[in-house]
């Protein structure tokens, strides 16, 4: 029994390529399992749209005022109107039209302490400037509305 000796003779160059194509091909392999396998599930919000009356977060409606605007911004949460105030406001803004800010106040505490844009008073001096924030008021609640299916 004799057992013949065989000589391998392996080139440095060959092996290099060899360990070049390896990495590649497991590199291409994870990168094709990245992209195609499915993700994981997204958690649902912790709100229901039956209980829901607003989608959580700050929403904006553009108030133009001349040749200046303001922006009304509204913070809900899932059930509540949190607060709303007006932003972006600049100077000119404020120096043209100064009873925007004081009717925005006197408005945005009866919404929400009423939760609603139902029974809201206002004086007459400013029924023009409140039916104008009125309206923007809300625009930013119809974003704000949880969609219907």
């Amino acid at each position: 029994m004799r057992s013949k000796t065989k000589i391998i003779v392996l080139h440095l160059k060959e092996l290099i390529y060899t360990g070049i194509l390896l990495v590649l091909g497991v590199g291409l392999l994870f990168l094709l399992l990245q992209i195609f396998l499915p993700k994981k599930a997204v958690p649902k919000p912790d709100y229901d749209a039956e209980t829901s009356l607003y989608l959580p977060g700050k929403y904006t409606s553009t108030v133009q005022l001349g040749n200046d605007h303001a922006d009304v911004e509204v913070v809900v949460d899932s059930s509540d109107i949190l607060s709303i105030r007006l932003v972006n406001l600049s100077q000119t803004v404020t120096a043209m039209y100064p009873l925007v800010e004081p009717c925005m106040d006197t408005l945005a505490k009866q919404i929400c302490e009423k939760q609603s844009l139902e029974g809201i008073t206002y004086p007459d001096e400013n029924r023009y400037t409140s039916q104008l924030l009125l309206q923007a008021i809300d625009a930013a609640l119809q974003k704000a509305t949880y969609p219907q299916t």
